[in-house]
C-alpha cells in the first residue's frame, strides 16, 4: 500500500480523485492507496440521513455524499483517512467484516497511543468510553472501497458535538482533547500506519504532499 499526505483539501477535490484512483486501483493501474487528509469545514449528507430526513443546523455548509451511513462533520482538528483498496482477501468476504477489521484498525492505532478504543452497539466507529471519536462510511465498485473514517483529535468546540448522527443524539460525538487525551495530527497519521497490517495490509511508498495538495498520481 502507498500512502498520500494531503495536508488540508477540499472535500469535493478529494472526492473527485477518490472516483479517479478507485477507477485506476480497479483496472490494476495502482496499488492499494491510503489518502491522509482534512478538509474545511463541511457536514456530508449519507442516504440514509437524506431518507430519514434528518436536519443540519444552520451555519453548516453540507455536502450529499453516496458512502454507507448517515452524517459527518468534517473540519479541523480532524484526521481522514480514504482506503482505495481491494478487498479481495480472506475474512473480507462482505462490507459487515471490512468495517470491523477498520475498526479494529483504529483501535489498534488509539492503543498505540496510550488511548483504549472501543466497539459499541449502537452505531458502527470506534468510542472513547461513552462518546463516539471515529465514524466509517465506505462505497464500493467492484470490491474496491472509496470514502472512509474519520478521527476526531481536535475539533473546534461545539461545531461537532452539535451534529446529531443516525440514530445518536448531539454532544454523543466528540473529539479525543475533549475527553482529556491530548494528539497531534501527525502522532496520529504515525500511528494508522505503524498498525496498518491490523487491516493485513504493509506500506511501502508515503507520498507527503501537504504543501501543495496535489495528486502525484
Amino acid at each position: 500500500m502507498r500512502v498520500l499526505k494531503l495536508g488540508i483539501v477540499e472535500h469535493g477535490v478529494v472526492v473527485a480523485e477518490m472516483r479517479r484512483l478507485q477507477k485506476l486501483r480497479i483496472a490494476g493501474e495502482i496499488p492499494d492507496t491510503m489518502i491522509l487528509v482534512e478538509h474545511p469545514e463541511v457536514v456530508t449528507i449519507g442516504p440514509r440521513a437524506r431518507k430519514e430526513g434528518i436536519v443540519i443546523p444552520d451555519g453548516y455548509t453540507s455536502r450529499p455524499v453516496d458512502r454507507g451511513g448517515g452524517l459527518t462533520w468534517h473540519g479541523p482538528g480532524q484526521v481522514i483517512c480514504y482506503p482505495i483498496i481491494e478487498w479481495q482477501r480472506e475474512g473480507e468476504a462482505h462490507v459487515g467484516k471490512i468495517i470491523s477489521l477498520i475498526e479494529g484498525w483504529i483501535i489498534s492505532a488509539l492503543e498505540n497511543l496510550g488511548i483504549t478504543g472501543r466497539r459499541d452497539t449502537r452505531m458502527r466507529g470506534v468510542w472513547v468510553g461513552d462518546n463516539k471519536i471515529a465514524s466509517i462510511g465506505l462505497s464500493f465498485f467492484h470490491w474496491t472501497s472509496r470514502h472512509g473514517f474519520t478521527i476526531n483529535y481536535a475539533t473546534p468546540t461545539g461545531r461537532l458535538e452539535e451534529i446529531s448522527g443516525c440514530g445518536l443524539e448531539s454532544q454523543v460525538t466528540t473529539s479525543l482533547d475533549k475527553l482529556g487525551h491530548r494528539v497531534a495530527k501527525q502522532e496520529i497519521h504515525d500511528a494508522l500506519i505503524a498498525t496498518v497490517s491490523s487491516i493485513g495490509r504493509e506500506i511501502d511508498e508515503i507520498n507527503d504532499v501537504e504543501e501543495t495538495g496535489v495528486f502525484p498520481y
